[in-house]
């Protein structure tokens, strides 16, 4: 029997695989399966959908090079763009998140953890459950582990901290990863001597400004004092002590989050500052999440996702004017989509990826040894939802948490090329999605897409970003070029 290539039947001027998305009067964005993307004209996009583009023509050159066209079309270069996009896959769990303690000093008004008060000490994780976490997170498969610490507010329990950096950098001895640690940290409880530690055994640690004093304070309340003034003193004083080490300020210094609430929304410039004048290089944008306690406070709290994205373009202008005129910052949401638009490889941020991280690229462990697919499934069942729960790590096998039946469901479920709204979408070679958040906030971890308001801000920031690249402004390709140039952090890698 003759097997037939049908690709020989087919008339060859036409277009090879592409998805379209209008992002603008006169602008139509193409993308390819492998994440080749090029911006036409009306004039030019019609062409190529009708194939009448001229051969050899400039055009053709642009679509040939992105391998638009089927005459040309390159199947080899195809199936190893893909397969290095999603080269992830091949690693298993590299975050491991661990909470020590729920306990925490700040109220916070959309805290996304369900914080315990300060005598909740039934909420503090033992140092038996600390070793069996660690031991569960060293079987992972992957060739590098990141254990991060969390809360509630970790330097409560400082001596659990302590206890898992040893533990895990002598068992690291044998087990020889690449291992890393990683605090959050509202920063109000630290001391010389706290830094002093996370400083020599190369922790990195992490906080959230919402905003100017006011904005900060109104949002993270800390009893009698200013949270605000709290974070800012350790920020600078830790900024420096990288600096004394003789570590460049650009790549070494605290990283700081932004949670927006409707209160920052009219002010992004001053936020940007704000970061700015802490020596923050790096600025990300993030819209408030469902979790937790924001779900009580959505009035006092919550915005459309429209405004936010008006906040979004503001803030993200503003920093690469600042771009221009010198200034070394970036903007994170921007970097993680630009990084594989423009470099064609997956930064392995675990909610923006297809599929998504929860329980493939990421473990939580709570105080009391129960394992969850993410941080944000350890947030439902701080409510009393125990959807994400896959063991503990006083009972279950790692083989067992990790091909459970829950991380199945959720590895299909963020799946873009099995979603209904994703399959043909033009940002699905860039994107994520995020079962947890469907699941909390539509019923569904598969979530219907047109109407998530995590899909509205992807597309808002994509689209935002596309224009940027069509207009081809040099100090803006300049900025995002630097955006998106990774340089390791060396001194923060443990090695055996």
């Amino acid at each position: 029997m003759q097997l037939i290539d049908l690709r020989n039947d087919l008339d060859r001027s036409l277009p090879a695989f592409f998805r379209h998305r209008r992002i603008g009067d006169g602008r139509t964005l193409l993308t390819s399966a492998e994440g080749n993307w090029v911006v036409l004209d009306d004039a030019e996009f019609r062409a190529f959908a009708t194939g009448a583009v001229e051969r050899d023509g400039a055009l053709w050159r642009r679509l040939d090079e992105g391998n638009f066209l089927r005459e040309t079309w390159d199947e080899a270069a195809a199936r190893e763009a893909i397969a290095a996009r999603k080269r992830f896959l091949g690693y298993g769990p590299n975050l491991h998140v661990m909470v020590v303690t729920l306990r925490c000093n700040e109220t916070c008004v959309y805290c996304h953890a369900s914080r315990a008060d300060m005598d909740a000490t039934h909420t503090d994780m033992t140092p038996e459950i600390a070793e069996k976490s660690v031991d569960l997170a060293f079987q992972s498969t992957s060739p590098g582990i990141t254990i991060e610490f969390q809360g509630g507010e970790p330097l409560v329990r400082f001596d659990l901290v302590k206890h898992i950096v040893e533990y895990a950098r002598a068992k690291n001895e044998t087990a020889g990863k690449t291992l890393e640690f990683t605090m959050v940290t509202n920063l109000s409880l630290m001391t010389d001597e706290k830094l002093e530690y996370l400083l020599d055994h190369r922790v990195q640690i992490c906080t959230s400004i919402d905003g100017p004093k006011e904005v900060h304070d109104k949002q993270r309340k800390l009893p009698m004092l200013s949270s605000y003034d709290a974070a800012t003193e350790w920020i600078k004083t830790i900024n420096q002590a990288y600096v004394d080490r003789g570590l460049d300020p650009a790549l070494y210094h605290v990283e700081a989050l932004l949670t927006t609430t409707k209160a920052a929304l009219a002010r992004p410039e001053e936020i940007v500052d704000t970061y700015l004048e802490l020596g923050c290089r790096a600025l990300f944008l993030r819209p408030l999440d469902p979790f937790g306690f924001a779900g009580k406070t959505a009035k006092v709290v919550e915005y459309p996702r429209r405004e936010y994205l008006d906040f979004y373009r503001r803030a993200t202008d503003y920093v690469l004017e600042l771009n221009r005129q010198g200034e070394q910052m970036i903007e994170r949401y921007a970097a993680i989509f630009l990084m594989k638009i423009l470099k064609g490889e997956d930064p392995n941020f675990l909610d923006i990826r297809s599929p998504a991280g929860a329980g493939i690229g990421q473990l939580a462990y709570s105080y009391d040894g129960q394992v969850y697919t993410c941080d944000e499934g350890r947030m439902l069942a701080a409510q009393g939802d125990d959807t994400f729960r896959l063991g503990s790590v006083q009972e279950s096998r790692y083989r067992d948490i990790v091909g459970h039946p829950t991380v199945r469901a959720m590895v299909i479920a963020s799946n873009l090329d099995s979603q209904p709204d994703c399959v043909d979408c033009t940002y699905n070679p860039y994107c994520g999605i995020q079962t947890t958040h469907n699941y909390k906030t539509q019923g569904s971890i598969f979530g219907r897409m047109r109407e998530s308001n995590i899909c509205a801000v992807h597309k808002g920031i994509q689209d935002y970003l596309f224009n940027k690249l069509a207009d081809g402004e040099p100090h803006v390709l300049e900025a995002f070029d630097r955006w998106t140039t990774v340089r390791s952090r060396e001194h923060f890698l443990h090695r055996p």
